[in-house]
């Protein structure tokens, strides 16, 4: 069996701008493409890009006992999403170790959708439907694309009604060129953005569409990969590149705490009751590292997986980085030893090409109050 058995709809055009359809959570995915891919992030800093992101998982789940599946399997507490509003979450094992992210969407009263990646969370789901009133989905027809970066807004203003008065995580249901999606005020770039829920016979007709309109204003078709660049910067992690999945420990098996990951925050104040989560609150102020920042001097970006040292010993690792040539700097995600996740720590990244001096920082390093995402209007 090939290693891709899912398949977007928009394959040939991807392939048609250079893309080798390389795997990514089993649908060849557009990677790369020929063209240099700091255009591709400038384009969505300063203006839009789109993204074909249909390789994330999209779950429906339907029925009376919904509700208490998403309550059972997620963190989040699910009586304050209303139909309408969505909310990022986290899914854990037994011992309160994070397995999958994801963001729930409220769609009715008894119907959500949930989009994951490359994590167990669709297990996650399944196990906590077990003997429950309750309908599980896989929907792969249900293409995302993802319009990206200040532009977005004024490009689908034309076409959408109401899209302006749409608010950070919240969702609806319309028409887009005559075609009936969902658009979500979502997204993985830090940036203002929303994401197209399309059918998949509809999502090349918009597709291009987009594109050809949106060209005047610099819309431009991006890879998926320049999410690494975006991602580094608005400080989103990526499973399993920045979990001990990819970077074991030396003496236990894989698994991150929330409060390592800094994803914490999406427990719910007070929730119990959810995967995990006797052991997860056990494990508060037992980090064994935390994820934060490295700025580097120069214009050197980190290689992958590189050693960060501190006076001669090696006190993490840098799962991504990126050059930011819009303010010129090379930044990363790292994996520090606690006592070395502090603001302005020195440390050294051994790239293959030779050291690299470099200082622990906190994280996001673009706009850290979030306002680009949030803006009204």
């Amino acid at each position: 069996m090939t290693a891709s058995w899912r398949f977007s709809t928009l394959a040939d055009r991807h392939r048609a701008l250079g893309s080798k359809l390389e795997d990514w959570s089993g649908m060849g995915t557009a990677w790369t493409y020929d063209k240099d891919a700091d255009e591709e992030y400038i384009a969505i800093r300063t203006k839009a890009g789109l993204m074909d992101v249909s390789g994330l998982k999209k779950v429906h789940i339907t029925g009376p006992h919904a509700s208490h599946l998403i309550d059972l399997a997620t963190t989040r507490d699910v009586e304050k999403i209303y139909p309408g509003k969505s909310a990022y979450a986290c899914m854990l094992n037994e011992a309160g170790k994070f397995t999958d992210d994801c963001i729930l969407y409220r769609t009715g009263p008894n119907a959500w959708m949930v989009v994951h990646g490359s994590g167990t969370g669709h297990e996650e789901l399944q196990r906590a439907a077990m003997g429950r009133d309750v309908s599980l989905r896989f929907d792969d027809n249900l293409h995302d694309l993802s319009l990206q970066g200040p532009a977005a807004v004024d490009y689908l203003a034309k076409h959408v009604p109401g899209i302006r008065d749409l608010n950070y995580f919240h969702h609806m249901q319309t028409q887009l060129f005559g075609f009936p999606v969902m658009i979500s005020r979502t997204g993985y770039t830090g940036e203002r953005g929303y994401e197209i829920f399309c059918r998949g016979q509809d999502a090349g007709t918009i597709w291009d569409r987009i594109l050809d309109e949106g060209k005047s204003a610099g819309i431009i078709p991006c890879r998926f990969t320049t999410l690494d660049m975006l991602r580094v910067e608005s400080y989103l992690l990526f499973y399993p590149y920045d979990n001990s999945q990819k970077y074991p420990f030396e003496n236990e098996g894989p698994g991150d705490t929330l409060w390592e990951l800094g994803l914490d925050f999406t427990v719910s104040p007070g929730k119990t009751g959810f995967r995990g989560a006797e052991e997860h609150y056990r494990l508060k102020g037992k980090e064994r590292f935390k994820i934060y920042g490295v700025l580097l001097d120069g214009k050197e970006p980190a290689d992958e997986g590189a050693p960060v040292c501190r006076d001669g010993k090696k006190v993490g690792v840098v799962t991504c980085a990126m050059y930011s040539p819009l303010v010129e700097k090379s930044m990363g995600i790292a994996r520090l030893d606690v006592d070395c996740a502090v603001k302005d720590t020195r440390l050294e990244i051994r790239n293959k090409s030779g050291s690299i001096k470099a200082t622990a920082q906190p994280l996001p390093f673009d706009d850290p109050k979030k306002t680009k995402r949030t803006a009204k209007g």
